[in-house]
């Protein structure tokens, strides 16, 4: 299928690392949405086994309990017990836990409110199995006793690349760094390898590592050589689809940095310098993100 994309974007998808960091990003993806149904049934065998084994948390909440900043102080006695209970499942107890994240009335009820006591920060707006993406569910694993029978190692590791890659300001990651995390990916998913959605998950992995992004360029009229038309050397992945993965992995990035402290003052100067480049550089990504990009102070004019 064509399609008329910018020339800014044919520029980008001729820079292999880039593209290693949209593939790296879409297989993350596909990750979670291969984790979804299995975690979601877990968290509710989980919340089940907790209320079968203590009463007291069955019971509704006594006055509308909630965190302040990231702490939970002054609860009533049933979301004290919630607490402690969750506390005690903590496979590294020295963690943070994020309460932020949580409606503790809710916990009765909700399997996903308790495990989101789990997951990282910024979690308090999800409801569902769905809207949880790979970091969530892997902090999950990481992070809650139920999971005992998974070796923690890979999934720290995964975390670890997951985490190099949203942190790239420039948005490139080195074809020995794709071999390494292509590795971690494997070793973790050996863990769910009876798990249907899973088995789908790893094979369409496969298929983005290995699918080549790159473009034909055919210019239709020189004057108007801005109109390009654009078709994948494979068809296995549309154009259409790569459009998407871009738009929705620097979405991604930039709604993490406005979570972070200070917005983009959590990055270093180098950081920063290279973040506010590539969107400078990039016309139609800084039009696309404009108000992300106003709220960070990443608009400015590049010194």
């Amino acid at each position: 299928m064509s399609k008329i994309f910018h020339e800014d974007l044919l520029l980008r998808l001729g820079n292999r690392e880039y593209t290693n960091w949209i593939k790296a990003g879409q297989c993350l993806r596909i990750l979670a949405q291969g984790l979804q149904p299995c975690i979601d049934t877990e968290m509710k065998n989980f919340h089940m086994d907790l209320l079968n084994q203590n009463s007291m948390l069955g019971r509704p909440c006594e006055k509308y309990c909630r965190p302040s900043g990231n702490k939970l102080l002054g609860a009533c006695r049933f979301c004290s017990e919630w607490q402690s209970v969750i506390q005690a499942h903590q496979r590294q107890p020295q963690n943070t836990i994020n309460w932020d994240n949580c409606s503790p009335g809710s916990w009765r009820n909700s399997h996903w409110e308790v495990a989101k006591a789990f997951m990282p920060r910024g979690q308090g707006r999800v409801r569902g199995a769905d809207q949880f993406d790979a970091s969530a569910l892997l902090n999950l694993i990481n992070s809650c006793d139920w999971f005992h029978s998974v070796d923690p190692k890979p999934v720290r590791e995964v975390i670890r690349y997951r985490n190099d890659l949203m942190h790239s300001s420039n948005f490139l990651v080195r074809d020995e760094w794709m071999k390494n995390y292509d590795m971690a990916l494997r070793n973790f998913m050996i863990h769910f390898k009876k798990v249907s959605p899973m088995v789908t998950a790893e094979q369409q992995i496969k298929q983005v590592l290995r699918a080549d992004l790159s473009i034909h360029i055919n210019v239709l009229d020189e004057m108007d050589s801005d109109d390009i038309v654009t078709d994948l050397v494979h068809d296995e992945i549309s154009a259409d689809s790569i459009v998407q993965w871009e738009a929705e992995l620097l979405q991604k990035r930039l709604q993490e940095l406005m979570e972070e402290t200070d917005d983009a003052c959590a990055l270093s100067a180098e950081e920063f310098k290279d973040l506010g480049g590539f969107f400078e550089t990039n016309k139609d990504l800084s039009e696309r993100f404009s108000s992300e990009l106003q709220n960070m102070n990443l608009s400015r004019k590049q010194e």
